[in-house]
């Protein structure tokens, strides 16, 4: 049966500072993925490997990694697409708690920041769109929050805590394009959130496992809201207008 290399690397800072690669010799069965390989070196090789998953179909985002130095997700990443030398490191993102499991609880924290969906006053349920409206925004509840394009953002890997990030740019575009919602974030993105952090480079929607256009559709539509809100100079006078005590 062929085999195939599998190098994992290996640490758990909050026991020691030690960080190295182990490597396994795994065989290989037809349609095998990455994740079947980290699961049979857990069970034949090595129990204290530490990895997460859960759904094992590309529907739960858990089992996040860089293979050959790519965010992918293991379970959706066919080894006879990757080679017969396999590297897997966890995201480099966020903190590793032990091998190949980081801790991603800062999205969560994101999260709560983030103004949940708000009908506007004075309507009554069911409420009614165009199809053109739901269609917009279909795309951005595909998200299986793997958080792969946290991980590839530079930005969040240099200012960690300045930019809320592609994923959560998903999240409040769904909100602001939904055709009754009354809460406007353009002050939220545009201060704490850090949008104007992002040069538009592509690279989380390169990666996404779903096929979100996260730039196209989501961030540089958010940025030409916040353009609009904060330096349309004609806008800005209407608001003063608004808000002016006659």
């Amino acid at each position: 049966m062929k085999e195939v290399t599998i190098r994992i690397r290996r640490s758990e800072p909050s026991v020691s500072s030690d960080v190295h690669y182990d490597e396994f010799k795994v065989p290989v069965g037809e349609g095998m993925v990455v994740l079947d390989a980290v699961h049979y070196i857990q069970q034949n090789m090595d129990q204290t490997l530490a990895v997460r998953w859960n759904c094992k179909a590309a529907r739960c985002g858990s089992c996040s990694a860089e293979i050959n130095g790519r965010p992918k997700l293991m379970c959706k990443t066919r080894i006879d697409s990757v080679g017969d030398k396999i590297t897997i490191n966890p995201i480099k993102a966020y903190p590793v708690v032990k091998d190949l499991v980081t801790d991603v609880s800062h999205n969560y924290e994101i999260a709560k920041k983030i103004p949940p969906f708000t009908p506007k006053e004075g309507l009554s349920a069911p409420f009614k769109m165009f199809q053109i409206d739901v269609t917009r925004s279909k795309e951005f509840r595909t998200c299986i929050e793997c958080f792969l394009c946290q991980d590839v953002c530079h930005v969040i890997r240099e200012h960690h805590s300045n930019y809320f990030g592609p994923k959560h740019m998903v999240k409040v575009a769904a909100l602001d394009m939904h055709p009754i919602d009354a809460i406007d974030r353009s002050e939220l993105l545009h201060g704490e959130g850090g949008v104007g952090y992002c040069d538009i480079t592509k690279c989380c929607q390169n990666v996404c496992p779903e096929d979100i256009r996260i730039t196209d559709n989501a961030i540089i539509p958010e940025k030409e809201r916040i353009v609009d809100h904060a330096y349309d100079p004609i806008g800005i006078l209407i608001k003063k207008v608004k808000n002016r005590r006659w």
